[in-house]
């Protein structure tokens, strides 16, 4: 009778726990698609910032509010109807600058409703839907206050990991090491424009609109001063999970709707009516997003 040495018992053994596991693993399930997720809790999860007026911020009661909270409410409703759930609630869950991807990556949030750029590096981790709004970086300061084309020398208010400190440092590299600019780290867009107030910094360097927003929602807009230059081109668009196409597909296709009936107007007008009509840039954009299917 042939004898079995334990050392060749002892690789037979690894070799079936691991044909055993390999089997375990090939036969699990994929995990739920978000539409599946939210079918089975009849919740979906959508995050927004509290101080990205006019896109994404609490009113007095605390309750999200903003242009781009609105785009999440009627994906909501268009998601009751195609899912035929009317009994659909939205789960508002705040995020910031910082954990903003990280929510979306961890299934924390199935749509961020803020003010988000689409970028290239960003596209690496998150998905993002049909644009919402463009904009560009910009300079927001007290009247009078002196800022050359170079930003030489003076105190300039940025939230930290933001595409915007991406450009205002890549300003000052190419100015060289005499500008002597300092750039002064704020936690979120009430901090920056309090900063200017408090004279910490000079110069709060954001989104245009996200500054024209804080500027007029604040006591005494005629305190500040919006500088006539664009520093970058910022798409917004909603962040959603990598990688699940047909929740993305849903949130296009109702975000299309709402351009291609003219709903958006009505949004604009509530969020950006004191600004006056939207440009030309603006309109053409909701028509070619909102293209019939």
């Amino acid at each position: 009778m042939k004898r079995l040495s334990l050392r060749g018992l002892t690789l037979t053994a690894l070799v079936l726990l691991t044909g055993c596991a390999s089997s375990m693993q090939s036969s699990s399930p994929p995990p739920p698609t978000t539409l599946e997720k939210i079918q089975a809790s009849k919740t979906i999860s959508l995050g927004y910032r509290e101080s990205s007026v006019p896109f994404s911020y609490v009113d007095s009661n605390k309750q999200p509010i903003g242009y781009s909270v609105d785009l999440c409410n009627a994906v909501v409703d268009d998601l009751r109807r195609e899912l035929k759930l009317p009994d659909l609630q939205p789960k508002w869950v705040p995020v910031t600058v910082e954990n903003r991807v990280t929510a979306v990556l961890s299934g924390t949030v199935d749509i961020e409703c803020g003010s988000t750029t689409n970028t290239l590096s960003r596209q690496e981790q998150v998905d993002f839907s049909l644009t919402t709004f463009i904009t560009g970086a910009s300079l927001l300061a007290m009247p009078g206050t002196d800022v050359g084309s170079e930003l030489t020398g003076i105190r300039i208010a940025v939230i930290p990991g933001t595409t915007t400190e991406a450009i205002i440092r890549d300003v000052l590299s190419r100015a060289g090491a005499g500008n002597r600019a300092q750039i002064v780290a704020v936690k979120d867009h009430a901090d920056g424009l309090a900063a200017l107030v408090n004279k910490t910094a000079d110069v709060y360097a954001s989104d245009r609109a996200i500054l024209i927003g804080l500027a007029m929602s604040s006591p005494d807009p005629r305190q500040f001063a919006l500088l006539d230059r664009f520093l970058s081109y910022e798409p917004y668009a909603l962040m959603v999970r990598r990688g699940d196409p047909a929740f993305r597909l849903s949130v296009n296709r109702a975000l299309a709707r709402l351009y291609r009936s003219g709903d958006v107007l009505h949004v604009y007008q509530r969020w950006f009516g004191q600004w006056g009509p939207p440009s030309a840039i603006t309109v053409g954009m909701y028509a070619i997003e909102g293209l019939p299917e």
